[in-house]
């Protein structure tokens, strides 16, 4: 069964009876790792207790946010090494934000998100983990004081989002680069208020920016040229702090 939203409306489109085990069944297509396991259609009941893990998630997530203040969250690759120059500014990022008091979260797992927390808990601070939970891939690094594992990747992207006052991007992947976007989407569309983005390594997302700049404002016009002023791209954890004591501290968007 797929994680994508079905309107109500339209879920009998989805479902129908079999005759021989008289029950509702949901045709709704199986994650890659379900259709291993399954070969029949989801059953309605399914479903129903799927939606209400998604609501214990939600629920958990934001109790964690209700115990902490002054959030900074990092984002970057998994694969990310330790002897590259980000890895390093993570780290260093990562000390600078616990010293002035600053929660630092991350996704929990390698590379940057290991880089962000090593530097918060070795400097004395708060260093949060928001895991996913993964076939093989990821597993909670060792620098987490506090973490907290999700099924969804979807809950744990609203998690890490809810309520940081500043948000830091390092090189990454896809995910990263998903992630990016779906912050600055928010606060174009005022669905958030407007919150320090930072890009870290003018080397990664300067072709990014000439991109959005030269083909999405100047030739296509599908951005408004005050929206490019949404996130700063820097080259230093110095830089990038310079930034983050500016933020305020907001609520749950």
């Amino acid at each position: 069964m797929s994680d994508q939203q079905i309107p109500l409306e339209n879920l009998n489109e989805y479902c129908s009876t079999d005759v021989h085990q008289k029950e509702k069944l949901c045709r709704i297509p199986f994650t890659a790792e379900e259709a291993q396991h399954e070969t029949q259609p989801t059953h309605i009941n399914d479903l129903s207790w799927r939606i209400f893990r998604i609501m214990a998630e939600f629920v958990e997530g934001f109790q964690f946010l209700s115990e902490t203040s002054k959030e900074v969250t990092f984002w970057g690759g998994t694969k990310v090494l330790s002897s590259s120059k980000w890895y390093k500014e993570a780290e260093k990022l990562g000390q600078m934000c616990a010293k002035s008091g600053y929660a630092v979260i991350t996704g929990g797992g390698s590379g940057i998100m290991e880089a962000g927390n090593k530097g918060a808990k070795e400097a004395g601070g708060q260093s949060f983990g928001f895991n996913i939970q993964l076939p093989s891939e990821q597993q909670l690094n060792r620098f987490v004081n506090k973490g907290l594992a999700f099924h969804y990747f979807f809950s744990r992207k609203v998690m890490m989002a809810a309520s940081a006052q500043a948000y830091v991007f390092f090189p990454g992947g896809f995910g990263t680069l998903d992630e990016f976007f779906e912050i600055v989407t928010l606060i174009e569309t005022n669905k958030m208020q407007p919150t320090p983005v930072i890009c870290m390594g003018k080397d990664f997302w300067g072709g990014l920016t000439e991109w959005i700049e030269e083909t999405q404002i100047k030739k296509f016009k599908t951005i408004d040229k005050k929206h490019r002023e949404i996130f700063q791209i820097v080259d230093s954890a110095k830089e990038a702090f310079e930034i983050i004591k500016t933020s305020e501290e907001r609520t749950i968007f």
